[in-house]
């Protein structure tokens, strides 16, 4: 061993395996960063001076008398409001060509905050997406997730989600991004002239996919500095968690440990929940709200990252393509935001609760209609209006592309009912109907 600049360097290794090096370095902290051969690593474990680096590049060519640098901290991001706008890799440094941040060095990676200091959430976050907002009301402080397969355009919703959410601060964290899905969300942010309160970190496919593991804890290292700090509204956007889990279980598979379900690793569960329980509402009025994309694979929702995730989070957003408009719809049957209920009604105006569910109960009966006409029945004129209502509702209000405030969702509602039903078809309360209902 030997010091240089306070640094302690090292040349003999132990061992070495696919992703691995093992090395004798007395005082060393575990998740410190260190540098082998040049490569950047990280201590993943200690056994007494014996102490495991995790190679993010791997281990390939890297010789048993390589240097070995511990920088004598684990994995940190300088804070301050100098981050927004700014577009940074998986270590917090700069890709966008400005100059380096200034401010306060932060360990990522920390505890959530102590349910004693959580308040519950009550604020409404509006998206302009009526799959959300009229159906799937997001509130402050909620962790949930969009649940797609990968052909789904689930970049350019997070983007749109990200350009018309009413917060203080948007922070993306992308994992395995295409270099065109990078400068789509670099694009999409510099037109919209939201730059100023957009902070991103991004790992792209041509990076180490080990890297991505570093990539939720940078995006919530920022997002607490803003919350807990600053006291804003922050919105986390997370994609994709399931190129996450992949990197978890190729770290696992180098470290040669025993998989568990799908051959995901038996720590996922933990590793998941650390990311999203990180979500809160202050009592000061900062929260963290945290939006993640699923991708799934041939839609099996029963896979161990998906399946997973619906314990720990507090719903789902299912993207897909409604097959009478050709339109990506978020899902009324298979989404679900268990915090609705704590601001429809409340922040919204009176017959949201109301317009909501009549919505998805007629846009069941259309459902039930196509199942009786693919079955070969003959169809009543309630049937035949309940399918053209349907196409109305997904083009107008369920698809993506709509971009209206919750008021103006609720009075499209009440205009689709006037259209194709009567009074009391609806079924909806005599006084509201009496004050909201619109003749076609």
């Amino acid at each position: 061993m030997k010091t240089k600049a306070f640094q302690r360097i090292y040349t003999q290794l132990e061992g070495i395996t696919k992703a691995t090096v093992l090395l004798h370095a007395p005082g060393v902290a575990n998740d410190e960063l260190a540098t082998v051969a040049g490569r950047l690593a990280q201590v993943v474990k200690i056994n007494g001076d014996l102490v495991t680096l995790q190679v993010f590049a791997g281990t390939e060519g890297i010789p048993t008398n390589a240097e070995v640098i511990f920088h004598g901290e684990p994995p940190a991001l300088n804070v301050s409001d100098e981050l927004s706008g700014r577009f940074f890799n998986s270590y917090g440094e700069p890709i966008d060509k400005g100059p380096a941040i200034e401010g306060e060095r932060r360990q990522i990676g920390g505890p959530s905050v102590n349910p004693y200091k959580r308040k519950q959430p009550s604020q409404l976050i509006p998206t302009g997406i009526a799959g959300i907002d009229l159906n799937n009301t997001l509130v402050s402080g909620q962790k949930i997730p969009f649940f797609a397969d990968p052909d789904q355009p689930y970049n350019q919703v997070m983007a749109m989600v990200a350009l018309r959410a009413d917060v203080d601060k948007i922070i993306l964290g992308g994992m395995g991004l295409s270099n065109d899905d990078y400068l789509y969300y670099k694009q999409s942010f510099e037109n919209a002239g939201a730059l100023h309160k957009i902070i991103s970190f991004v790992n792209t496919t041509e990076q180490p996919p080990v890297e991505r593991l570093l990539i939720p804890d940078m995006a919530l290292t920022a997002a607490e500095y803003f919350a807990v700090d600053k006291n804003e509204k922050v919105l986390v956007l997370l994609t994709d968690m399931t190129l996450y889990a992949d990197a978890l279980t190729i770290v696992s598979n180098r470290m040669d440990q025993i998989p568990s379900k799908d051959s995901m690793p038996g720590s996922l569960y933990s590793d998941l929940a650390k990311i999203y329980e990180k979500a809160v509402q202050l009592p000061s009025g900062g929260s963290i709200t945290i939006i993640a994309v699923t991708t799934l694979s041939g839609g099996d929702i029963t896979h161990a990252i998906p399946d997973n995730t619906g314990y720990i989070t507090e719903g789902q957003l299912f993207l897909r393509t409604d097959s009478d408009t050709g339109k990506v719809i978020v899902d009324p049957f298979r989404s679900l935001s268990r915090l609705k209920q704590l601001v429809i009604g409340k922040q919204t105006r009176e017959d949201h609760n109301q317009v909501m569910n009549a919505s998805v109960r007629l846009y069941a009966d259309a459902a039930n209609a196509k199942t009786k006409l693919e079955n070969g029945f003959d169809l009543s004129d309630y049937d035949l209006r309940c399918l053209e209502y349907a196409k109305a509702y997904a083009q107008y209000l369920l698809a993506i592309d709509v971009n209206i405030n919750t008021t103006e969702m609720l009075d499209r509602g009440w205009e689709l009912f006037g259209k194709y039903f009567t009074k009391t078809e609806v079924a909806i309360k005599h006084e509201l109907v009496q004050k909201y209902w619109k003749d076609a």
